[in-house]
Parts: C-alpha cells; sequence; structure tokens
C-alpha cells in the first residue's frame, strides 16, 4: 500500500527522494493528480506504463520547475513562448519540437518528435525542482479509467502499485490541461482542457484550430475512449429512465429526475467552473451505485464547457479493452 504523506517541505523532499530511486509517486497538481516517474529513467517510466495499464503508443506530458528546464528538452518557438509568459505555470500544456540529444527517455514521447510539456503550480513543481530532473505525470487512474482528482481515489485505483501518494486535497481544477501545438503560424489545440480556448485566443488574437479527434495521437488525451466508468454513460438526456443515474447541471431537471437511481449536479448555478471541479469525482460516485446507465444533462460547449463535454465524449465512446483487462481474459 502507498505511503499518504501531506504537502509540507519534508513530505517534498521525501517524495524528490523516492522519485530519485526510481519509484512512481502521485502528486497532486492543480489539474488532476499525477502518477509521477523521472522523466530520463527508462525503467521508472515504462512502470507508469505498467501501473496504469497503459498503450505504449500513447505519449505522456513531461512537467517541468521553470522555462529554464523546459528549454533543455524543447525547441521553444516565439508564439509558445508568448503562451509560456502568459499562462505558465498553470493548466496549459505545450507540443514542442523534441531537442537532439535531450535525456528525456524515448518512451515519454512514445517515438514521436515532439515533447509535450507542462508547468504545474504549486507543490508538483516544487517537487520538480527539489528533484532537478522533468516528470513524466499522466493522470493517475488505470488508463482510460475516470481521473483521480483527490488522494483518496488514487489509493483506491493504485494504491498497491505505487510508493507514494502527496495529499494536498481536491484538485483546484479538476480537469486535464488545455493541450496547444504550433505549426508555422497556426496554432491548434489538440485537447481542450483546464484552461478555456477564448483566453488563449484573446491573447493572440485570433481563432485556434480545432485538431480532427480521427488523426492521428500527437499528444496525451486523444483516445477516443477515455475517462471512462464501467457504468455506461448517455449524454444530453432530456428524459431519465428508471434505474439510470442522472450527472446534473444547472437548476432545471431533466423528465423523469425524480426516479433517478442517484442524482449528483455539477452545479446548480450553472457554473463550469464548479462543473469541472466535480465532474471526475461525481462520475466516480455515480459509477458505484450499481445504476443501469449515468445519463447526463446537457452542459453549454462554451468556456470549459468545450473540455467538460470533450470529457464526457470519450467516456460515453465505446471503450477498447486496457492491457490490464486483456490479459484478464487470455
Amino acid at each position: 500500500m502507498a505511503t499518504i504523506l501531506g504537502i509540507d517541505e519534508q513530505a517534498i523532499l521525501a517524495a524528490a527522494n523516492v522519485l530519485a530511486q526510481g519509484k512512481l509517486v502521485a502528486i497532486p497538481t492543480e489539474t488532476v493528480y499525477g502518477l509521477a516517474a523521472d522523466a530520463t529513467n527508462g525503467s521508472a517510466v515504462a512502470g507508469i506504463f505498467e501501473a496504469k495499464g497503459r498503450p505504449h503508443f500513447n505519449p505522456l506530458i513531461c512537467h517541468v520547475s521553470d522555462i529554464t528546464m523546459a528549454e533543455r528538452y524543447a525547441e521553444i518557438d516565439p508564439i509558445s513562448r508568448q503562451l509560456i509568459n502568459a499562462f505558465w505555470p498553470g493548466p496549459l500544456t505545450l507540443v514542442l519540437p523534441l531537442k537532439p540529444g535531450a535525456d528525456i527517455h524515448p518512451l515519454v514521447a512514445a517515438g514521436l518528435d515532439t515533447i509535450a510539456l507542462r508547468m504545474p503550480r504549486g507543490v508538483a513543481r516544487k517537487i520538480i525542482a527539489a528533484l532537478d530532473r522533468p516528470l513524466a505525470a499522466p493522470s493517475a487512474n488505470t488508463s482510460g479509467k475516470i481521473s483521480g482528482t483527490s488522494a483518496l481515489a488514487v489509493e483506491e485505483d493504485l494504491g498497491l502499485k505505487i510508493a507514494m501518494i502527496l495529499d494536498a486535497g481536491p484538485s483546484e481544477v479538476g480537469l486535464e490541461s488545455t493541450i496547444v501545438k504550433v505549426e508555422g503560424n497556426r496554432v491548434l489545440m489538440l485537447r481542450p482542457g483546464g484552461l478555456a480556448a477564448e483566453e488563449i485566443e484573446a491573447l493572440l488574437g485570433e481563432k485556434l484550430d480545432r485538431i480532427d479527434q480521427r488523426a492521428a495521437i500527437q499528444a496525451p488525451g486523444m483516445m477516443a475512449s477515455h475517462y471512462a466508468p464501467m457504468t455506461g454513460v448517455r449524454l444530453n438526456v432530456r428524459e431519465v429512465a428508471p434505474g439510470e443515474a442522472l450527472l446534473a447541471f444547472g437548476p432545471q431537471r431533466a423528465i423523469g429526475a425524480s426516479e433517478a437511481k442517484a442524482i449528483l449536479n455539477l452545479s446548480t448555478t450553472g457554473s463550469l467552473h464548479e462543473a469541472a471541479t466535480n465532474l471526475f469525482d461525481f462520475m466516480k460516485r455515480l459509477d458505484a451505485t450499481g445504476s443501469t446507465m449515468i445519463a447526463v444533462e446537457p452542459i453549454p460547449f462554451n468556456g470549459l464547457g468545450e473540455a467538460i463535454n470533450d470529457r464526457l465524449i470519450r467516456a460515453a465512446a465505446p471503450r477498447a479493452l486496457s492491457v490490464t483487462e486483456m490479459e484478464q481474459i487470455k
């Protein structure tokens, strides 16, 4: 069972020491909890894929403590630097050309010639600085399942597979980072996330290009089926069937809500920020109710609603078996 610590200076140094030994540590970030390993240590990075049951063709986000560390590993173009200056540290990941000879282990980039970099806020950044090496850190959950937004959720899912969990309480943002890639004068949004597209567009003075989600994987979180509970998910419902659990939003209820097996409201006031913070926790709680289906009321697509709907669409998609599940049926 993983050791659970708080987030004082002693815990930060203990986590850095465990990571330096090539072990896995679940760390709190402002987005979700991350399953961290030294990104320069191939054996440690392989441990992430093993613990999560994650496909090796799915790249990992590499977390840095400052711009100087980022410049060790990536070529940073002027537009990306503008985004860094405005939004780092924070929930923005940039896909950048990997510098030749950079000691990031190839498993992190999944064979690509680019690297996804992010500078997190808070305790995660302090751990990276103490280690003085970047951390590969996807969400701390079994691959394809609901992302962990609390230490308890991580312990229940991965506690037997990792060395340590740092507990900073519930994640502030509750959604993974927004992923952006600059190609010439085009700025592509590869994955909507905790930084609303409108904020990036306001800075750049132009619209982001949305990538076709059927395209080849260029960044983490682009698999069609992802963030999925074990229970099926039905979206944009206007009527709830008996036996279904209801993931509600706003003050108005779908027809038949009183017959739902359970109801959790992402935000009674219709706040997208509150909804984003609650999304993964509420999906996990409804998944445990034994309902026949999780019915989800409509959520607007503006602001953080774009990222919320992205996660819900992937949760509702036909689910591919994880590596662990495939092993179980052999």
